[in-house]
């Protein structure tokens, strides 16, 4: 049974932890509460619960996993109207978790991670992929795996569309086997996670809300303080809200972490009429 006392872990603690030792569904949760504060992890842990428990007898009375993850997409897509968000696809409620249990709509990865909690309730290893384009979901079977996108309804993918969907995510180049097997490795939650800020990142950065825009990249430096992207990042987010102590702050980090990246030279120009010092490089 899921623990109804679920609390949020605490960002200044996540570096620290393993892949592993990293929980997805809180920490998605405690992403969500910086823009709802007020949000109870508790109720939507039990929302997850129900969906798991009304599935239980139908999921353990069938034998083989193709069938139960069948049931269980069934029951989440169709009875239950989860749905991937094609007329707003950018809102960025469709990456905070508590908003796609409410609204039943979601992005890609959202909608993998309910369909991922509810599959690990009742025993299914369902994994996410970080695949380019959509994240998508895997899960093994006897003769390899299947790989479902949960965007639409968790409908299975052919190898011939899962090249496809690749290609024209990889400047056209069509994946062989041995790239292919690697996009499809089951990704790590830190992985998972930083992917959701990113989304949220390039959500708020189009809309030009650069507070929102800087706290998901500050987000992501809690995962994984050394993601050079990311300081670059808040750094160009601190410098459209003036916080010009904190852009030249981020921009020298950056060029001292990747001095040699191919926009080191607008960002040194950015510092330098930022009034920093031109980082040494050793």
């Amino acid at each position: 049974m899921s623990d109804t006392r679920l609390t949020l872990p605490i960002w200044d603690e996540l570096a620290s932890l393993s892949d592993d030792a990293l929980p997805l569904l809180p920490t998605a949760l405690l992403i969500a509460s910086d823009e709802y504060p007020e949000l109870d992890p508790a109720a939507y842990d039990r929302m997850l619960q129900a969906h798991a428990d009304h599935l239980r007898v139908e999921v353990e009375a069938t034998g083989e996993w193709p069938l139960k993850i069948a049931a269980i997409n069934h029951h989440l897509f169709n009875e239950l109207g989860y749905s991937g968000n094609n007329d707003e696809y950018y809102d960025p409620r469709n990456s905070y978790l508590n908003e796609v249990f409410e609204r039943r709509l979601g992005n890609p990865i959202s909608l993998a991670l309910v369909q991922m909690e509810v599959a690990h309730r009742l025993g299914l290893p369902l994994e996410g992929i970080s695949f380019p384009g959509h994240f998508l979901v895997r899960l093994p079977v006897e003769d390899g795996v299947l790989i479902m996108d949960p965007f639409n309804g968790g409908r299975p993918l052919s190898v011939d569309e899962l090249r496809e969907r690749a290609r024209s995510n990889l400047g056209g180049e069509t994946p062989d086997d041995t790239v292919l097997a690697q996009i499809l490795d089951p990704a790590p939650h830190r992985a998972i996670l930083m992917r959701m800020l990113r989304n949220l990142h390039g959500v708020y950065v189009e809309r030009g809300e650069w507070d929102r825009a800087a706290r998901s990249a500050d987000r992501i430096l809690k995962l994984a303080p050394k993601q050079a992207d990311a300081v670059r990042d808040r750094g160009l987010a601190y410098l459209e809200l003036e916080h010009l102590a904190g852009a030249r702050a981020d921009f020298a980090s950056y060029l001292k972490m990747e001095p040699e990246a191919a926009d080191a030279g607008s960002v040194r120009d950015r510092l330098i009429e930022l009034g920093g010092e031109r980082p040494r490089l050793h």
